[in-house]
């Protein structure tokens, strides 16, 4: 059975910099009925668990550490016994909401994660996070940007460990590589493509 994404979306709070906003999130599970890796375990462990099933969770993978994108990540660890992949340089943010619990690997730009067959590349993205990363599965035509693009441009840059400039950088640098009809799977809201986004990169600001 070839590797398929399922979406779950979950409910919560962010909370950053002494502020704190209701959010909705994404949650992707890549794989297939025997294996799976879960994507930015957010706010619900037991409802991610539910989706998830009887397949074995290879990896629960952080494409960054803000607390809406972690907070479940520990929980749905100790129920499948998957370990947890955090990019290095995000330790600092993954540090405020999991002060106890450490990451129990790290991932690193141009490493290959393999599920049901399918390759995805880790591309280390920061601007909306020193550690963000996306992953880039080409024989699904996707990428996973968690919170580096979004269906309108950049992720937020303004709290701290963020850079506009440098979120900038990332996406055309990495992402406007990949072709233009590969389906961006965002970590809120609803999908885009990079050559609409690349379309209305236009518009942005310029560092």
């Amino acid at each position: 059975m070839a590797a398929t994404v399922r979406n779950v979306v979950t409910s919560g709070v962010f909370q950053l910099d002494g502020g704190s906003w209701d959010v909705e999130n994404n949650v992707w599970i890549v794989g297939d009925d025997n294996e799976v890796i879960v994507i930015d375990a957010a706010h619900d462990a037991a409802r991610i668990a539910d989706a998830i099933g009887d397949a074995t969770v290879r990896a629960i993978v952080c494409t960054h550490a803000h607390n809406d994108h972690v907070n479940a990540a520990p929980e749905l660890a100790r129920r499948t016994s998957a370990p947890i992949l955090l990019h290095p340089d995000d330790r600092v943010l993954w540090e405020l909401t999991h002060p106890d619990r450490a990451p129990d690997g790290e991932l690193s730009d141009g490493q290959s994660l393999s599920i049901a067959g399918t390759e995805l590349e880790v591309l280390h993205t920061p601007g909306h996070a020193p550690g963000a990363v996306c992953l880039h599965a080409p024989d699904l035509g996707v990428v996973f940007t968690g919170d580096t693009l979004f269906h309108g441009g950049p992720g937020a840059t303004g709290r701290s460990y963020s850079d506009y400039p440098t979120i900038v950088t990332s996406i055309t640098r990495r992402l406007f590589e990949l072709p233009a009809e590969t389906v961006v799977h965002t970590g809120h809201g609803e999908d885009t493509t990079i050559g609409a986004e690349q379309a209305g990169s236009r518009d942005w600001e310029r560092p």
